[in-house]
């Protein structure tokens, strides 16, 4: 065959081959198409449904006899006729909220845990006395909405006698709002609602705008499918599943009244003032609790509470209670510190250390001073780097640590820790402290009295597992906390080569995101197993719990069941006063407190339990150990009493208006509880309005997370080494701590009568 044959041979053999190859490559890329798209999308994974919760209630006798064991302890301090106290915890999310959901994934993740376990929770494993859901709205589909109310209707459904249930359950959701900085930073709020009928609640839940709506954006469909492919369990595809369900939300329109909306559209609100307004057109009852002020983790440097204290921004008779402390932490103490100050251009600069903290951006310095040091730099150029260093972080804000170049969790030791709080929040805002918002005042309108704060005081857990009530035990920190041990590969922060100089951080060229920005890792030793609110309400019914909420005759704990009571004794009229309520009076106040100790536990959980629940599910949910006292109760140990005296002209400083404590009364070791009284001698002389509340305090007992990063201290008390939890040496370990557990009164705001 001539070389001419040959070729015209070759091309007529080789063109169907190449055009099989060409369609066989096409069949590939369209399966590897589908096959992404149909990760990506959730094909393969299940709805996050709302779960189905046990229908039988708690036995009666055991709320009997309850009842009848607290109301025994109130006489016996003198009161005649106590009113019950009900605990509660109005701070759930359950894997229909996206973070909840996220946390749930493996390797450390439980799986699903939908509303119907948090009631299931609630009921039997914690045996509150009422809870609410809470779910971040930024990430409710109407549907998922819809599944709330449903679960919560059943929740109620079991609870019995309506009169006399043995569990109240409250719908509600969470406005998660982020701002960028101090100015546009609003915090987070519980909405909770009072009602269950279709026609006194909201057709949808109202999310919060900004940069939350961005953070909650759903990842392209080829991310998601990559998320699967690494994850390598099916709960990555019910992940994306709960993405896609979310990616075909539309949006409200703005500037149209609520119950003129579309059902199925996504509400948003970027302030509180649009919260406020958009409550009111629905015009249902409702409270509006702020919590997680104090927190640093996403809580900008520098940012106060002023400008919330405005007719625009703040709703008095919604926006009533606030969370003092929760699982992420205590809200309650000032200081005057601060972790940046601002020039008159509004600069951040970074503030010097002082002998009870040290700011992060001058940590930074450190750091970036001593490599330099290390790599023989001189001197000079050392310190100019270090204050280089100071000026990146303090601008950057919550993603400070991103301009020390391959720094790990423990070269920060306790910067940006508030070193003598009890149980402080996270990186420690004081500027959003309980008693800095007690302390302020607003003077826009000098014909009018000054605009205060008049909240009342609860606790919370803000768990993330469908676990209302956690504080109950401290056991079992991965489950009963937000604890974990590390970062999960997706949220981890990719890592850097330990540089001697400091790398600015440009937030808006970044290929970080959400959680990637702010300090995951250092976090996790500062969850704690959560808070309580305890309520007193005239019966166990749902409007009687109401409202004691509203008017504020509450208390939160940090976990454990204190009874207290807190009243003022000498009001106009020979009227006693309650906690959370006020007076207005020329003569010098006089105050009884009576306080008695939460019951130690006995281990695993009551034999009723197992009616209720699966011994399955008991493992599961309450991890084989629920609420189950003894008769023993731990001793109160002392009352300290803090007084504030709110401004009475704008540039008055707050530092000298807080007394904390201002008295402290030694108790007795008896466990049928304290009582003392006492007078305020100023009041009268001062003529200014004055503020009171209690805290009573236990014994110290261990708890998850009491003495967070564990430092090392030198003879100075400076932390020299920290020894975080989560860490290959505390895999596995509670990283228990004695701490003193206690109870805080709501306020009682005694007015100078002129």
């Amino acid at each position: 065959m001539g070389l001419e044959n040959q070729a015209a041979f070759s091309g007529v053999y080789h063109a169907p081959m190449v055009k099989k190859i060409l369609l066989g490559l096409a069949v590939l890329l369209a399966v590897v198409f589908v096959g992404i798209l149909a990760l990506g999308r959730g094909w393969f994974g299940e709805h996050e449904g709302p779960g189905t919760s046990s229908d039988v209630p708690r036995p009666a006798e055991v709320i009997e006899a309850a009842t009848a064991t607290q109301q025994a302890a109130g006489r016996w301090l003198g009161i005649g006729e106590p009113k019950q106290i009900l605990f509660g915890d109005l701070h759930v999310h359950t894997t229909f909220s996206t973070d909840a959901f996220m946390i749930s994934l493996p390797p450390q993740g439980e799986g699903a845990h939908p509303p119907a376990d948090a009631c299931d929770f609630a009921r039997y494993c914690s045996a509150l006395d009422f809870w609410s859901i809470n779910d971040h709205a930024e990430g409710l589909t109407p549907q998922h909405w819809r599944e709330t109310v449903d679960s919560i209707r059943q929740c109620n459904a079991t609870a019995g006698d309506p009169d006399n249930p043995d569990l109240v359950s409250f719908l509600g959701w969470e406005w998660t709002q982020v701002g960028v900085t101090p100015d546009t930073h609003y915090g987070h709020k519980n909405v909770v609602l009072a009602d269950l009928e279709s026609d006194k609640i909201p057709t949808r839940p109202i999310a919060s705008g900004g940069l939350t709506r961005q953070a909650m954006a759903v990842p392209p469909v080829h991310l998601r499918a990559l998320l699967a492919l690494a994850g390598r369990d099916e709960r990555f595809s019910d992940l994306n599943r709960y993405f896609q369900e979310r990616a075909g939300r539309s949006v409200c329109e703005d500037g149209v009244p609520v119950r003129e909306l579309p059902d199925d559209c996504t509400e948003f609100a970027d302030t509180p003032k649009d919260l406020f307004r958009k409550l009111d057109e629905w015009g249902h009852r409702s409270i509006v609790i702020p919590h997680g002020t104090t927190w640093g983790f996403y809580t900008p440097p520098g940012s106060t509470w002023d400008k919330q204290l405005t007719s625009a921004q703040n709703d008095p008779d919604r926006q009533t209670l606030v969370e003092i402390f929760s699982g992420h932490g205590n809200s309650e103490e000032y200081r005057d510190w601060r972790a940046v100050r601002f020039d008159a251009n509004g600069n951040a600069l970074c503030p010097e250390p002082t002998e009870d903290y040290t700011a992060s951006c001058w940590r930074a310095g450190e750091i970036i001073q001593q490599r330099c040091t290390e790599a023989g730099f001189p001197e000079s150029e050392c310190e100019a780097r270090a204050k280089t260093a100071r000026s990146n972080a303090a601008a950057a804000g919550v993603a400070g640590h991103h301009t020390v170049s391959g720094e790990s969790p423990d070269d920060w030791l306790d910067a940006g820790q508030c070193r003598d709080c009890f149980q402080p929040a996270f990186n420690y805002r004081p500027g959003g402290s309980v008693q800095y918002m007690m302390a302020l005042g607003n003077f826009d309108d000098p014909g009018q009295a000054p605009k205060r704060f008049r909240f009342g005081f609860m606790g919370s857990s803000d768990n993330h597992w469908a676990r209302p009530g956690t504080g109950y035990k401290e056991f079992s920190r991965i489950g009963m906390t937000e604890s974990r041990d590390g970062a999960p590969g997706f949220l981890a922060t990719p890592p850097g080569e330990p540089l001697a100089e400091s790398v600015p951080f440009d937030p808006l060229n970044t290929k970080l995101a959400g959680f990637q920005l702010v300090e995951f890792e250092r976090q996790a030793s500062f969850f704690l197993a959560g808070g309580l609110v305890a309520a007193h309400a005239s019966s166990r019914s749902r409007e009687d719990i109401w409202e004691a909420l509203d008017r504020k005759e509450v208390y939160g704990t940090s976990g454990p069941r204190m009874l207290l009571w807190f009243d003022l004794v000498n009001a106009p009229r020979s009227k006693s006063v309650p906690m959370g309520g006020a007076a207005a009076m020329k003569t010098n106040p006089r105050f009884v407190v009576r306080a008695v100790g939460s019951f130690e536990q006995k281990p695993g959980c009551p034999e009723y339990t197992v009616r209720g629940l699966s011994e399955e599910r008991i493992g599961n949910l309450c991890h084989n150990d629920c609420y189950h006292p003894s008769d023993r109760r731990r001793a109160i140990t002392r009352v300290e009493v803090v007084r504030i005296r709110p401004q009475t002209r704008p540039d008055e400083p707050v530092a000298g208006l807080i007394q904390d404590p201002w008295r402290v009364y030694e108790c007795a070791p008896n466990p049928a509880g304290c009582t003392i009284s006492f007078e305020d001698p100023q009041y009268k002389a001062g003529q200014r309005d004055s503020v009171y509340y209690v805290r009573a305090i236990e014994a110290a007992t261990p708890a998850i997370n009491a003495d967070n990063l564990r430092c090392e201290r030198d003879e100075s008390g400076n932390c020299t080494k920290v020894h975080r939890c989560g860490t290959d040496a505390t895999l596995g370990d509670d990283c228990l701590a004695d701490t003193e557990e206690r109870a805080w009164s709501s306020p009682i705001f005694v007015d100078w009568s002129s």
